[in-house]
């Protein structure tokens, strides 16, 4: 509900920006021409330009992204009048041309391009996790939310996985949201080839987020959740779903189905618990939960595990929608990205190595995660 009341708020917000844009716009000297000194026909030709660069975004990104861009810009724009007020005030000087709109516009196409390319490219995110447990020296690479076809199809995957390969992980874990509604077949079984490719020491895991299995029905997307753990176990992944494996008698990962099986307004087959899950395991033994969504931090606390990795967040996305939700409540994420600890607990949030309906990253980056474990 609350997702939803955000929504209509973002769409609200961006049809009063049109309507403020439309009133800026026609101070620039063209549009004061073409209305020839008439307000109403000056609105009216500003709302028709906005309208019709609205329209563009709309077909080329979809329309949360237009709304995105009209939203920046609006608040650029009066930011930038307020500046350029303040210098007038001050100065006493006049400006004979709209300064305060060409600025709002330059520095918004800036400010989302810088915001573009940091969705678009992914960097390299290094932790070191110190323990006295008998692990020795363990190098761990994770990703979260690729989200295929959004940034990147399947080739665009294999080449950030050649990039992956060439830090010599000693084991590889997807932490979910791997594919998405709108992934095609046909990147999906190019991505999974792509991990059959990788390299590893202890080899490639994977644990489910909430988007892997498909929202919709499916023929929507040619292939549904079984599929996808088919094509990933034909390629060496080995899939998790709330199961524990010990490698090599050093270290014991432990795979958990998504948040999004226990939450009615999602699929409700529910999921075990982290007391469960971990009752067994020899608690002298180094542990790495995969959890795809961070928000059962005081359980993972509480069974004492090692290391747990997580995504969905994408790191906040933009900025300061993440922070308003976490001011109002939106969020019950435990966190948003970044490292935290908890007693002997690390927890490690990524930003993910793509995205999801939105194009742009200001919050954050995106990354994929390298955690060396030094132990005894």
């Amino acid at each position: 509900m609350l997702w939803m009341l955000l929504f209509v708020a973002l769409f609200a917000g961006a049809a009063a920006g049109t309507l403020y844009l439309a009133g800026r716009v026609r101070k620039f000297q063209f549009i004061e021409k073409l209305s020839k000194g008439s307000k109403k026909k000056g609105f009216f030709l500003g709302l028709l330009l906005i309208a019709a660069v609205i329209a563009v975004l709309w077909k080329l990104w979809g329309s949360m992204n237009a709304v995105i861009c009209v939203l920046h810009l609006m608040v650029f724009w009066a930011c930038s009048d307020g500046i350029f007020g303040l210098i007038r005030r001050f100065s006493g000087k006049t400006f004979k041309r709209y300064y305060a709109g060409a600025f709002a516009i330059l520095f918004t196409a800036g400010y989302l391009a810088v915001g573009w390319y940091q969705a678009h490219h992914v960097w390299e995110k290094d932790y070191t996790i110190e323990t006295d447990k008998s692990v020795g020296d363990l190098r761990v690479v994770m990703f979260a939310d690729s989200h295929v076809g959004t940034t990147f199809h399947g080739e665009g995957f294999a080449q950030h996985m050649k990039e992956i390969q060439d830090l010599n992980p000693d084991v590889v874990l997807i932490a979910g949201d791997y594919v998405d509604d709108d992934s095609s077949k046909e990147d999906m079984i190019r991505c999974c080839q792509a991990l059959r490719e990788l390299k590893t020491t202890y080899g490639v895991y994977f644990s489910f987020g909430n988007h892997d299995k498909g929202y919709y029905d499916p023929d929507y997307r040619g292939y549904d959740g079984d599929d996808l753990i088919a094509e990933l176990e034909k390629n060496r992944v080995t899939v998790l779903q709330d199961e524990n494996v010990l490698i090599d008698n050093r270290f014991y990962i432990i795979g958990r189905q998504d948040r999004s099986e226990e939450m009615k307004a999602g699929r409700g087959n529910g999921r075990a618990s982290m007391a469960e899950l971990t009752n067994d395991l020899d608690p002298e033994k180094f542990s790495i939960v995969i959890d795809h969504q961070p928000a059962d931090y005081a359980a993972q606390e509480e069974a004492g595990v090692d290391l747990v990795l997580s995504g969905h967040t994408h790191g906040g996305q933009l900025f300061p929608l993440m922070n308003i939700e976490n001011l109002t409540g939106m969020t019950s994420d435990d966190r948003v990205y970044g490292y935290e600890k908890r007693d002997n607990t690390n927890f490690i949030v990524t930003s993910g190595i793509s995205d999801w309906a939105i194009k742009f990253k200001t919050r954050c980056r995106s990354e994929y995660v390298v955690a060396d474990i030094k132990g005894m």
